[in-house]
């Protein structure tokens, strides 16, 4: 008994087409909240001896400096990481005077570090040039390992969908981030596109799997059609990648909610980047290689 994911391909491009409409408008409107390792700035990194104060109290406590928006994470036990805009020594002692009115900081436990606009730009000419050549290497390892089966569809024809749905599963996870950054300040920062690298890996390895199985039968079976081949490597890649998903899933939870502040955030990301990494290698890109195959095979019987 199989399940038709074929069949049903067109339900299941609606739903992704909608999510990723969806985080594309939130990018749009909203934008992603960049951190300050993007943007340049100050980050101080305090100790507290006693009580850890909340965000609110000590956003109340620096109102009157001119910091720009600061950002509060509490990374270790008692320790928070204070982030803001580009300041001088001057002011990082004024800091640390104003917050041991609050709770008293440890003595000489304070780390401060300012990142200049130069870097946080050559951080961002970087990042675009390490995605751009990681979704090229993935397009020529796909069509090259897969050069095998070039019919009934050519070998690259598995590289641009596993592109495809690739996109699609860091899309989405943006878009969640730009209405986070949007309502709850959380900013874009190096461990996060870090994480996004990261899905990009696993993400077209669970695809790479499925895409594995279709070779094997194709090359073993002679008598199914493409169709029902398709559905017969889905079902079979299914249990396993499942399985995966959810082990790396409860690894991806507990991190989440009990690896503290600093995080919080990669973890996140790492969820639903690997969530939907899953879905598309079976929902998504296997399907879209039928649809080519269906539109090839219309053309070939005009």
């Amino acid at each position: 008994m199989y399940f038709p994911f074929v069949r049903h391909r067109k339900t299941f491009y609606a739903f992704s087409g909608i999510l990723v409409g969806l985080s594309i408008a939130s990018i749009l409107f909203f934008g992603l909240k960049l951190g300050t390792d993007f943007t340049g700035g100050s980050v101080l990194e305090v100790t507290f001896k006693e009580r850890v104060p909340s965000s609110s109290e000590i956003k109340e406590q620096l109102k009157d400096f001119n910091l720009g928006e600061i950002s509060v994470q509490n990374s270790r036990e008692k320790v928070i990481i204070l982030k803001m805009g580009p300041q001088e020594e001057k002011i990082h002692q004024e800091i640390i005077e104003r917050l041991n009115k609050i709770s008293e900081v440890e003595e000489g436990s304070q780390s401060f570090e300012s990142i200049g606009p130069t870097i946080g730009q050559e951080l961002k000419q970087k990042t675009k040039i390490v995605v751009f050549l990681s979704l090229l290497s993935i397009l020529l390892y796909v069509a090259f390992s897969f050069r095998r089966i070039s019919r009934p569809v050519k070998s690259y024809i598995y590289g641009i969908t596993g592109i495809i749905a690739l996109l699609h599963d860091v899309l989405i996870p943006l878009g969640i981030f730009a209405v986070l950054g949007k309502f709850y300040g959380v900013e874009i920062t190096i461990p996060i596109v870090t994480s996004f690298l990261m899905v990009f890996g696993y993400s077209i390895n669970d695809t790479v799997v499925v895409f594995d199985r279709i070779r094997e039968n194709l090359l073993k079976s002679r008598e199914d059609t493409f169709e029902l081949l398709l559905e017969k490597s889905l079902n079979q890649s299914l249990t396993r990648s499942l399985s995966t998903c959810l082990t790396t899933l409860l690894a991806l939870f507990a991190i989440f909610f009990f690896g503290g502040e600093s995080l919080k955030y990669f973890s996140l990301s790492l969820i639903l980047g690997i969530s939907f990494g899953t879905y598309s290698s079976l929902f998504l890109a296997t399907p879209l290689v039928a649809s080519y195959f269906f539109i090839l095979e219309k053309k070939m019987l005009r």
